[in-house]
């Protein structure tokens, strides 16, 4: 037997799993242009405009970057003067919107538009920079709405998670109610940069009591675009070039977004809240940018202009708050974490370890156990096969291989484990010890 349950025990209580990590870094920059801040470990670097609407602009996790730059709007910037007619500056990134849009009435914001919220000048400040490095961006007071935004954004040393604090004020004198949303723009062109990316995707759980008929609504573009479909309870966006926005009540508290051409994926984690009243019910939105059938000056239907340059390839993901009632000087906070990791378009589910994309299988042998599945991970560290009895009581625990966030992993391994076997549990033990719970756990398929 490779490891006795005691030798386990002894090696998980009492060592951790050291590993060398460089504390991340912050330091000032320039990117494409812009003035910039820079944070940075041993996985990820986030690039922070705070000039356009306080954006992350760029997140890359080894080597490969995420995020949509407009290359339209490049090192450039339009303060929102009131002179620019409702005009929109789409410089890409990632920012924070209000909800409910429109233009119906002063409940509604009447964007996206050049704005105080989306495109005035957010002041940087460092909140910390040792094991952790994190910074706020304040921004201004828009009058329209009412609003005033700020959003801490940090990073830690011993894993790629990215971590938000996003914050909404009410600036004025007397009550608003308004609802906050996280807007991501993914890059969906393709590796050579001159066409888009005919094989990225985007998942989330469908609700099983969802307030849509389909689990979804289409709010604009086709109700029938083919992007869409429901399987196992996820609902999967494969992303093709025609406009659309989709709304759904997901109440598991993720959502995904993969390239299956280079298998790069992201995680992003809120926390859904029962009950709560979420604008138009959706606690998530996805929009994808593309072609769109509009009508002319003379009532008939064309193609809208659908060219790069015009409307470039990108996917919006956005997470929803609850509408928020605030009292004058009042304030609402959103978390939200980013989690990169490796996978592909066979996703089939997010756990608080990582990604399962081929579910673990377990059949015993000859020899004792053979343990088959494909994963991505969220944190490095180990991971650890549990082998439980009929009556859950624990057997034996077997060390597996060690992992790491940016290499996908293919279990395939015969280990030696009781014959009383009925059920295994694969956690993953962080480089610091810390159980961060488990990856993947199936029963004991007795094959002779």
């Amino acid at each position: 037997m490779r490891f006795t349950a005691l030798m386990v025990t002894l090696c998980c209580c009492c060592c951790t799993f050291a590993a060398t990590h460089h504390q991340c870094q912050l330091r000032p920059t320039n990117f494409e242009g812009w003035k910039a801040e820079e944070l940075s470990n041993d996985w990820v670097r986030l690039t922070i405009v705070p000039q356009v609407g306080g954006r992350l602009m760029q997140v890359t996790f080894a080597g490969h970057s995420y995020l949509f730059v407009n290359p339209q709007y490049k090192g450039q910037y339009f303060p929102p003067s009131g002179k620019n007619n409702g005009k929109w500056f789409n410089y890409g990134g990632d920012k924070l919107w209000p909800l409910p849009e429109g233009r119906q009435d002063e409940q509604h914001w009447a964007g996206p538009a050049s704005d105080l919220l989306d495109d005035g000048e957010y002041q940087l400040t460092v909140l910390s920079h040792d094991s952790t490095c994190a910074v706020r961006l304040d921004g201004p007071a828009d009058p329209v709405t009412g609003l005033q935004y700020s959003r801490e954004i940090s990073i830690g040393s011993d894993s790629p998670q990215i971590s938000f604090h996003a914050v909404m004020k009410n600036a004025t004198g007397h009550p608003i109610r308004w609802s906050v949303q996280s807007v991501t723009q993914y890059d969906t062109a393709d590796s050579t940069g001159s066409g888009f990316n005919r094989d990225f995707w985007a998942f989330t759980p469908v609700n099983p009591q969802s307030a849509y008929f389909n689990g979804y609504q289409v709010r604009a573009g086709l109700a029938d675009d083919p992007s869409f479909n429901i399987a196992d309870g996820l609902f999967l966006l494969h992303w093709q070039y025609l406009e659309n926005e989709v709304w759904l009540d997901s109440t598991a508290g993720w959502l995904a977004v993969a390239d299956n051409s280079t298998r790069y994926a992201m995680i992003e984690r809120f926390q859904y809240i029962p009950g709560a009243d979420y604008p138009g019910k959706a606690s998530i939105i996805f929009y994808k940018n593309g072609a769109a059938l509009e009508l002319d000056d003379k009532g008939l239907p064309h193609l809208r202009s659908s060219t790069r340059e015009d409307t470039p390839y990108y996917m919006e993901a956005e997470i929803n708050s609850p509408m928020i009632r605030l009292a004058p000087g009042e304030s609402y906070a959103m978390d939200t974490q980013w989690l990169p990791t490796r996978a592909g378009k066979d996703l089939k589910d997010v756990t608080n370890t990582g990604i399962i994309e081929r579910p673990l299988a377990a059949h015993s042998t000859v020899k004792g156990i053979r343990l088959l599945g494909s994963f991505g991970v969220l944190y490095p560290g180990k991971l650890i096969a549990n082998f439980y009895d009929a009556h859950g009581v624990e057997s034996q625990a077997t060390p597996l291989q060690s992992v790491d966030p940016a290499i996908a992993v293919e279990l395939n391994e015969e280990l030696e484990a009781p014959r009383t076997a009925e059920r295994i549990s694969i956690h993953l033990i962080d480089d610091d010890g810390k159980d961060r719970g488990s990856l993947a756990e199936c029963k004991v398929v007795k094959t002779n």
